[in-house]
């Protein structure tokens, strides 16, 4: 019985050490898949009330002429070119403050300035990250059509919205609001290899001093009407010693080699946690609320 006694005592330390590493997987899974703070709410079994940010600036892209790239490309090289894209963006923006919401086909959506609020960093995360993507995709290769340049289309935009989980099979943390419409509008009316900016981030870009901007001049937004909007051509070389060490210093950024499986890129695409009431009470509140997903399922403008 002793004996017994013994060996059981050992099953059980050895069953929990075993419970317990699934469950830290289960939270690591969980915190690539959702904000960290959401995440952590979750895991304490609290719920997840939708939140308004006062100014976000929210950054979105496509594949120029990505239905005729599809069309001369069987499903599984579409796969693999977005796989490998987008791998190598994923691992760009861990080195910004930035949140990656979503990809959807060739669109991918990122924001500054929530979960976390960030005062007006975000529009210079999004800048600098707007400008590293940019410069990835002038080194990146496709693998089936390697004489090919990819072009891809950015567009910028800050403004408030509200954010929250959404959903109770496969939900996702979504943004809600015109400033996801108008971000996308300004990704629409872009062109290749080209980083378009709205008025409301021009103006938060130049109270840092840094980046150069060229006036694009009117252009008509689709529901939006007549917007004066920019080109964000680049960040300026800090000139004097004093001035360089008064500013955030710039995380460097590196084109990275595809990786990664097409199953972590549908992992990618599929956000698993639970929803709250409390989300529907405030989308209620906001009249001009709506949801991104549509935008992203070809809503060119």
């Amino acid at each position: 019985m002793e004996q017994y006694a013994n060996n059981l005592e050992t099953l059980v330390d050895q069953r929990t050490v075993d419970y317990l590493e699934e469950k830290r997987k289960c939270e690591e899974l969980l915190y690539q898949l959702l904000p960290k703070p959401v995440a952590s709410q979750l895991i304490l079994g609290q719920s997840v009330e939708a939140e308004t940010y006062d100014n976000v600036t929210i950054y979105f892209s496509d594949i120029v002429d990505f239905t005729s790239l599809s069309a001369a490309s069987t499903p599984l090289q579409v796969v693999d070119l977005l796989n490998d894209l987008y791998t190598c963006f994923d691992s760009i923006v861990e080195n910004f403050d930035v949140y990656k919401v979503e990809t959807i086909g060739d669109a991918y959506m990122v924001v500054s300035g929530l979960p976390v609020r960030n005062g007006n960093l975000h529009a210079r995360e999004i800048a600098r990250l707007s400008l590293a993507l940019r410069s990835a995709v002038y080194s990146f290769k496709i693998k089936h059509r390697p004489d090919d340049q990819l072009k891809l289309r950015i567009g910028i935009h800050t403004g408030p919205c509200v954010a929250g989980v959404v959903g109770l099979k496969m939900p996702r943390y979504c943004l809600f609001g015109d400033t996801v419409n108008t971000a996308s509008r300004m990704e629409s009316n872009g062109e290749a290899l080209k980083i378009h900016v709205s008025p409301q981030t021009k103006e938060v870009l130049e109270t840092f001093g840094t980046f150069n901007l060229e006036l694009r001049g009117e252009v008509e937004m689709k529901g939006k009407g007549k917007m004066t909007t920019y080109w964000l051509l680049g960040e300026k070389t800090l000139s004097s010693p004093e001035t360089a060490a008064a500013m955030p210093p710039v995380p460097l950024q590196q084109p990275a080699n595809p990786i990664g499986s097409f199953s972590k890129f549908h992992a990618n695409n599929n956000v698993g946690s639970s929803s709250t009431k409390s989300l529907a009470n405030s989308m209620a509140n906001h009249n001009n609320i709506t949801s991104s997903t549509p935008l992203l399922q070809g809503d060119n403008g």
